[in-house]
């Protein structure tokens, strides 16, 4: 294990200003669905089932766009986008303090369809600066920073609705979304490989690129995100059956460190894991993370070894899904693994809820980490299958020697000086 990665890949051009923007703008989009819970629950004064659909319909909206998105700035360019939908977005942040509930619900609908895509442009842009074989560290910082952004952005959510006002809150949030919107286009980083352009017609076919593996990797990346997704709830659920809820950011927090040192580690390995162990092992981690008891230190203890995979497993999944798929469509495919991710989470917190419901907080863990190492280990002949044609691709060394020494053998001979 080395640095070297990693300061190879911030050497690159463009790499430094990217990582360093990405950390920033991602901040308010992580603010989001928190500020909006708030607002619906404290302001208009409705429960959390009606703040929990105006989120839904901005998680449903996100999901259904992120690759129609994506595919826009493959064949018109990323600034025409990031216009687009920067006025959209906060507009309905900053408007948003004057809507009744039902407009609001409409709006966030909306808000959802034309989201501004920070999380799949900063991972296609991540694919278009670094060469493919240094993308690996790459995007280990891009998951490092997605997982810094989560630390902050819900905190200052918090923080503002409870110190100054909710609506205080969502005008931070369209705020802060006008000036991302408005630093990725100043900053319009590459899309495609070597600056090429977007042109109407360049796209491939998605017969061509949206193979089985690909699709596999998708559904690879939406079952981490369901382990995550269901860790957090029941994280919630076990500290407040042991009458310990205080300790919930002290150990969240301590789960999201796990994460960032994983995510660290994992860019500096010469030879990690392929992304379907990363899942699978991440899912068998967390199954026993519910028997270690209802003390927040036990609990913390029993998060390390899934934590430690956290952000190697989006890490993971982002790099195979860059080489997957071709530069002039690899908008649209990331906005695809973005839906993946989305519909991920979505999945993860009902699953959990609905099992410690019907049976104890601690089976929480369970169900979404045997769901998520059981929707890897059912993709594991899709890859098992790659692998075996890519052996069978591949050329023994003899034959290629025989193949080299042909060609030379048929090679004119030079004429030389008397």
């Amino acid at each position: 294990m080395t640095l070297t990665p990693y300061r190879e890949a911030l050497a690159l051009p463009g790499v430094r200003s990217l990582m360093l923007l990405a950390l920033l703008v991602r901040i308010p989009k992580t603010m989001t669905l928190l500020a909006l819970t708030l607002y619906v629950v404290t302001q208009l004064g409705h429960g959390y089932a009606a703040a929990g659909l105006a989120g839904a319909a901005m998680t449903v909206g996100s999901a259904l766009s992120a690759p129609v998105l994506g595919r826009l700035v493959d064949r018109r360019g990323l600034r025409p986008v990031l216009v687009l939908t920067t006025v959209a977005e906060s507009a309905f942040w900053l408007g948003a303090p004057l809507m009744p509930y039902p407009v609001l619900l409409g709006g966030a609908l909306l808000a959802g369809l034309l989201t501004l895509p920070v999380f799949s442009v900063i991972r296609q842009s991540i694919a278009a600066l670094v060469p493919e074989q240094r993308r690996r560290p790459a995007y280990a910082l891009d998951s490092m920073g997605v997982e810094l952004s989560f630390m902050v952005g819900p905190a200052v959510a918090v923080l503002l609705a409870t110190s100054v006002s909710p609506r205080a809150a969502l005008l931070v949030v369209g705020a802060g979304i006008l000036l991302a919107g408005g630093a990725l286009v100043w900053l319009d980083p590459p899309t495609r490989d070597g600056g090429e352009p977007a042109a109407r017609g360049a796209m491939p076919a998605r017969r061509e690129w949206l193979t089985p593996r690909l699709v596999g990797m998708l559904a690879i990346t939406g079952a981490a995100t369901l382990v995550l997704g269901g860790t957090d709830v029941a994280v919630v659920a076990v500290l407040r059956d042991a009458d310990q809820v205080h300790w919930t950011g002290l150990v969240l927090a301590f789960w999201a460190v796990c994460s960032l040192v994983g995510g660290f580690a994992y860019g500096m390995l010469t030879r990690p894991a392929p992304p379907l162990a990363i899942v699978v092992l991440l899912g068998i981690c967390t199954v026993p993370v519910g028997l270690g008891g209802g003390q927040w230190w036990t609990l913390c203890l029993a998060l390390l070894p899934a934590g430690l995979l956290c952000a190697p497993a989006l890490a993971a999944t982002s790099h195979a899904v860059s080489q997957l798929a071709p530069s002039g469509a690899r908008g649209e495919a990331m906005g695809l693994q973005n839906s993946a991710l989305t519909v991920g989470l979505a999945l993860g917190a009902p699953l959990a809820g609905a099992v410690m419901d019907a049976s104890a907080p601690a089976w929480g863990f369970v169900a979404t980490g045997l769901v998520g190492a059981l929707l890897g280990l059912a993709l594991l002949p899709v890859e098992l299958r790659h692998r075996r044609r890519a052996a069978a691709d591949r050329p023994a060394p003899g034959d290629a020697t025989e193949a080299a020494d042909a060609a030379e053998a048929s090679r004119p001979a030079t004429p030389t000086k008397a």
